[in-house]
């Protein structure tokens, strides 16, 4: 046999020449080069090489980007395809990106959900959520928009303030107004923020906020932030300026009529959205739109226009009001965590009445039903403790604040017209109570906020499946035989083929 060690020596020197040949053939090239570059500098940019933590943090970053959260990203995947269409190789959606771009009806909504959470929020166990629910979201598809409870609770409680300032009747109390002042910017400045993070929400996941505005609970929370505009306007304190231009209210007023014609067409003819199937207290914050709306617009001395919007508000308050009170049917019982949205029912009419008020000049008949309304309706849900107990905190507590702040600012109106001990004293008690629960809710909401953090979960309400989940192939059907006894037909379930 042949020693493969006696062979080393003229593979090494076969190896050499062909090393000295392609290092000859290399210098030849890089000569030619210099030659055709002239005097020209050449530099040369190395690129160090991969180690093993880069693999560790390329497979780290692959993990922390899970591709779900794309589907509801505003451009994610939708410049490729398109691009890819220029290019006349179209890509195709694929179904679980097709399901998350369907429509989903408010059925849906009710069919998926529980209704145990806050504005229907926990997931029943048939359902499959179409983002990972086993990690935290991003901030922003945890930000609902029900968050701008809190701008309409604050700016509120500054409106009734700057009128304890200003009513003759409550001279008694000295009250200035740097209250008013102080919660004014405190509202502005929340207007802001939760304005500015609800702006990038919108931008970067567009999907989120359209199916919010498909939910048949959150949809309501859409007019909330341009109310709290109207209650800035209407709580200016009169350093900055005593009378606002009447332009200004056109421009205010313009996307409240938008949105109403959108939201009270559906409630009409909306099919699965009419009124009769998603009526709930939340559908309030439409209507005391309307009140608002024709409240700053007396205040601004207009006339027309504040009437119009009273008269929308009027009549579909009280078909509202009548739907409600029927619980058909065809209506959805409400979360318990979901209850504090039934002060709701006291805002409206209590708003109403101090609209009425500067539209006539006088807290005249009309002004008085109105606030007797809300005052009874104040006291009825009041003495209901049990009703308003026993759930966790959430963004929903702050449907407190605001009906309670109209209500007491309504008083002081009320008081201001009808002079005398009782109505001071009810002025001050609800006065009272409207501060310390926008107090009591606004600490709580700083601790679940920044020392729990358990304010924003994740909002698993829009990450349901447009489509049912499939059901088994078989299940257990229970029929009564006869109504008048208490045997039941227990139908087992199909054998399997051998």
């Amino acid at each position: 046999m042949n020693n493969p060690r006696s062979a080393s020596p003229s593979v090494s020197l076969a190896t050499s020449d062909l090393l000295d040949k392609q290092r000859q053939s290399s210098h030849g090239e890089f000569t030619r080069l210099e030659k055709r570059m002239g005097g020209r500098r050449m530099t040369f940019h190395s690129k160090s090489m991969p180690r093993g933590s880069m693999f560790l943090d390329k497979e780290a970053s692959r993990n922390s980007h899970d591709k779900r959260f794309d589907l509801f990203r505003t451009m994610s995947g939708k410049l490729e395809r398109q691009i890819s269409n220029l290019r006349g190789k179209p890509i195709e959606r694929s179904l679980h990106e097709e399901e998350i771009t369907e429509s989903l009806t408010a059925d849906r909504f009710f069919d998926a959900l529980h209704l145990q959470g806050p504005e229907l929020e926990t997931l029943k166990e048939k359902e499959e959520i179409v983002l990972p629910d086993d990690k935290t979201w991003p901030f922003l598809l945890r930000f609902p928009i029900t968050s701008y409870g809190m701008c309409l609770g604050v700016s509120s409680h500054a409106i009734m303030w700057k009128t304890l300032a200003t009513t003759d009747a409550e001279k008694f109390l000295h009250v200035t107004q740097v209250v008013n002042h102080v919660l004014w910017w405190i509202s502005l400045v929340l207007l802001i923020a939760v304005s500015i993070t609800y702006l990038f929400k919108t931008i970067f996941f567009f999907e989120a906020v359209r199916r919010e505005f498909m939910h048949p609970i959150r949809v309501n929370f859409f007019f909330a932030p341009l109310i709290s505009v109207l209650f800035l306007a209407l709580g200016i304190p009169h350093s900055i300026t005593s009378s606002l231009p009447s332009i200004l209210w056109y421009f205010l007023m313009a996307p409240v009529l938008f949105l109403e014609m959108k939201i009270y067409g559906q409630w009409m003819s909306g099919g699965q959205r009419r009124l009769s199937k998603v009526a709930n207290p939340t559908n309030h914050l439409s209507i005391v739109g309307n009140f608002v709306g024709a409240l700053l617009g007396a205040s601004m001395g207009l006339k027309e226009g504040p009437m119009f919007f009273f008269s929308i508000g009027l009549a579909y308050y009280m078909v509202l009001f009548v739907t409600l009170y029927q619980r058909l049917p065809t209506n959805e019982t409400l979360p318990k965590e979901l209850h504090p949205v039934f002060f709701l029912f006291v805002a409206a009419p209590a708003v109403a009445s101090m609209a009425w008020t500067k539209i006539s000049a006088s807290f005249d008949l009309g002004s008085r039903l109105a606030y007797f309304a809300s005052l009874f309706l104040c006291f009825s849900l009041v003495v209901r403790i049990n009703f308003f107990r026993g759930f966790k905190f959430s963004l929903a507590w702050w449907a407190y604040t605001f009906p309670m702040t109209a209500v007491a600012t309504a008083t002081i109106k009320y008081s201001g017209e009808v002079t005398g001990v009782a109505t001071q004293i009810l002025s001050v008690l609800l006065s009272g109570a409207a501060t310390l629960t926008v107090i009591g809710v606004l600490v709580m909401t700083v601790v679940h906020a920044f020392v729990k953090c358990d304010l924003f979960p994740n909002d698993v309400a829009i990450a349901i499946s447009a489509e049912q989940p499939k059901q088994k192939k078989w299940f257990k059907q229970l029929k009564v035989l006869d109504p008048e006894d208490n045997q039941i037909d227990v139908e087992a379930p199909p054998l399997l083929n051998a």
